[in-house]
């Protein structure tokens, strides 16, 4: 009787902690990696997963950056082919990677690249916020399953958008370091996720 009794009390605390700290994702707060995730890190590459009926992914956690460039390689498998609600909605960039710049939010400066299913490929965009206005040029569109090497660099008063051997570049506010916080893959446009979407990105040193 005492050990069942003790067992409850066990699992009465568990479920309170729970309930105490469960809360929605919020990705200026890192969330705790699990055993697979901090394995699945340490090796520098990471399988994000936008939920269905999501536009944010996991592994979202705040992350302060400073640097002059951010270089990674992103596969992307069937999950990236979508058909939004509204046939105006197909065009809508989704974000991929990147990093809020000039010391200031993701929505007033900032450079990352973006992806859709549009024309029956998968297309790969730079994208950027400059003084609150959003800007986006089209790179090259890439196969399903096959790595794209990217890499934004920070130049003096402008970004250089490579994919692939491909680049275009766009105007910055700022010079010297980018100097912000990570940027993270996210669906939308206007509409969530219409399924699980999963991409491994890898950084590139």
């Amino acid at each position: 009787m005492y050990i069942l009794s003790r067992v409850r009390v066990i699992a009465a605390l568990g479920l309170l902690c729970c309930a105490l700290t469960s809360c929605e994702t919020i990705t200026e707060v890192t969330p705790k990696a699990d055993a697979t995730v901090a394995q699945t890190q340490s090796l520098g590459e990471t399988i994000y997963t936008i939920s269905k009926g999501s536009h944010y992914s996991d592994n979202n956690g705040y992350k302060k950056l400073s640097t002059s460039s951010l270089k990674f390689e992103a596969t992307f498998d069937s999950t990236a082919v979508y058909k939004t609600i509204a046939a105006n909605n197909q065009g809508d960039i989704n974000k991929l990677y990147g990093l809020s710049d000039c010391n200031t939010s993701h929505h007033t400066n900032s450079a990352r690249f973006g992806w859709r299913w549009y024309n029956n490929r998968l297309e790969i965009l730079a994208y950027t916020y400059l003084n609150k206005k959003w800007q986006y040029k089209l790179l090259d569109a890439v196969p399903i399953g096959k790595p794209a090497v990217c890499e934004i660099k920070m130049e003096d008063s402008q970004y250089r958008f490579i994919m692939n051997g491909k680049e275009v570049v766009m105007p910055r506010a700022c010079s010297g370091a980018g100097a912000g916080y990570q940027l993270y893959p996210y669906f939308g446009g206007d509409e969530v996720a219409p399924h699980a979407i999963t991409i491994k990105i890898k950084e590139i040193q």
